[in-house]
């Protein structure tokens, strides 16, 4: 197996995983952004989309840079070897991205609730 196959198979894996979780944390973070934003569902689809679009910047950018290689690869353990490491790292940028997005939006999220004044409250009448 040469080196062009190697790198094909590393931009496949890469960007399809890259495309996999983008469209899974659009559809799944929607709900999170719209109580983030105190229902404001058309500001949340809106980040939504821009932090979609910044997660394919950032990956596909980095996926790109990483595509390179100095090591020899004389056997096929050394081209799934070189591979595992290169996903390996997509994988983890993918995670961290994640769970920073999480964070602050849950940070927002609490500012927002701490700063919202308490639900009205109500008396009910005893019989």
């Amino acid at each position: 197996m040469n080196v062009a196959a190697c790198y094909f198979s590393y931009l496949a894996i890469s960007i399809g995983l890259t495309v996999w979780v983008a469209r899974t944390l659009h559809r799944s973070g929607r709900v999170f952004l719209v109580d983030a934003f105190n229902g404001n569902a058309e500001l949340a689809d809106s980040v939504n989309h821009l932090l979609v679009v910044g997660f394919y910047l950032i990956n596909i950018g980095y996926i790109a840079l990483a595509l390179t290689t100095r090591s020899p690869m004389a056997n096929f353990r050394e081209i799934i070897e070189l591979e595992s490491v290169k996903i390996g790292v997509v994988l983890l940028i993918l995670g961290a991205m994640h769970f920073f997005n999480i964070l602050v939006f849950a940070k927002m999220r609490n500012r927002g609730r701490a700063g919202a004044p308490p639900p009205p409250y109500q008396i009910i009448p005893q019989h």
